[in-house]
């Protein structure tokens, strides 16, 4: 929403914000007094304010703030086919008054006592979208004809951003805590693995991690885990929401992880350097390739989607 010049963007239990211009509009005295008709009113023009933001923003990336090695090693991406899609269907469902009224509703009813993953996931709503098909290969330096032998998404959720990779790998294996994302996970096909077993027995030519680390209680393990479970030639697809705000949903009484990462910096840029030097070295990764890109959620009766800053590594095993 855009209040006061400041755009919000929501996300995973947490909020941002970032500087924007005020949306264009009429005066504050034509705006209609009624609860609903307020709500749709601004939503109105929230929406023209989207539509006329400048998207590329979301993907820029101030290289002079971060070492020249790892500034080498950026892919500048944009909003394609399947990023505008997303978008558009998004903007088509917010639209749904009756369904995002009912949505309200229940969310209000199950926070007693499920969790934002989980109701989400029951009423099959707040889709999210990290990177395409295409811009992946990119990232991989691939082709078109790329193929893998199996690929494991970690915390999969509903399945959405499974789907833009799955094609490209003979078999999908996927995680995921929340019971009701488990069962939407299974109806898709996807063989279910255990949270807590995953990384026994088997190794995995692409390992996917989106936008997880930050919502798990042991990082670091995780991490680990990944490591060692990944070919001798795999690659880590790793997405990390930045500015990094660590949140953990359930299974901790205060939200805090038991592992802190220690990420830093003023900016964006100074984050990234951050979690390369503190996080995935220490780690023993090494970055191929990476970029910025936004991490996108279905919106609802105050606007059409939502969006955090996401960096996204392509990662091998270190030597």
């Amino acid at each position: 929403m855009v209040e006061d010049g400041v755009c919000y963007k929501m996300g995973h239990g947490e909020v941002s914000e970032c500087v924007t211009e005020p949306a264009p509009g009429p005066a504050l005295s034509l705006r209609p007094r009624g609860g609903l008709a307020r709500a749709l009113y601004e939503k109105h023009q929230t929406d023209q304010f989207l539509s006329q933001f400048d998207k590329s923003q979301w993907y820029h990336c101030d290289l002079s703030r971060v070492p020249a090695e790892l500034a080498s090693k950026f892919v500048e991406l944009g909003p394609d086919d399947d990023t505008i899609q997303f978008l558009q269907r998004s903007e088509e469902k917010s639209d749904w008054i009756l369904t995002q009224i009912w949505h309200s509703i229940v969310k209000t009813f199950l926070g007693w006592f499920m969790t934002q993953t989980s109701i989400n996931g029951w009423l099959q709503r707040g889709s999210m979208f990290v990177v395409s098909l295409q811009q992946f290969l990119k990232l991989l330096g691939a082709d078109e004809g790329w193929r893998g032998r199996t690929l494991l998404d970690l915390g999969a959720g509903d399945g959405e951003v499974t789907a833009h990779l799955s094609p490209l790998f003979a078999r999908t294996y996927v995680t995921e805590v929340s019971h009701t994302m488990r069962t939407l996970l299974q109806n898709r096909g996807y063989e279910l693995l255990e949270i807590d077993t995953w990384h026994h027995d088997r190794k995995f030519d692409v390992i996917s991690c989106l936008n997880l680390i930050d919502r798990c209680d042991t990082p670091n393990q995780l991490l680990t885990q990944i490591r060692t479970t990944l070919e001798p030639d795999g690659v880590v697809l790793l997405a990390v929401v930045l500015p990094f705000s660590a949140y953990v949903e359930s299974g901790s009484r205060d939200h805090k992880p038991t592992e802190v990462l220690p990420i830093v910096g003023s900016c964006f840029e100074e984050q990234v350097k951050s979690v390369v030097e503190d996080v995935l070295t220490p780690a023993g990764f090494e970055v191929v390739s990476w970029t910025r890109v936004p991490y996108l959620c279905e919106g609802d009766l105050q606007q059409s989607y939502y969006w955090l800053d996401d960096v996204v590594f392509v990662l091998k095993a270190a030597n």
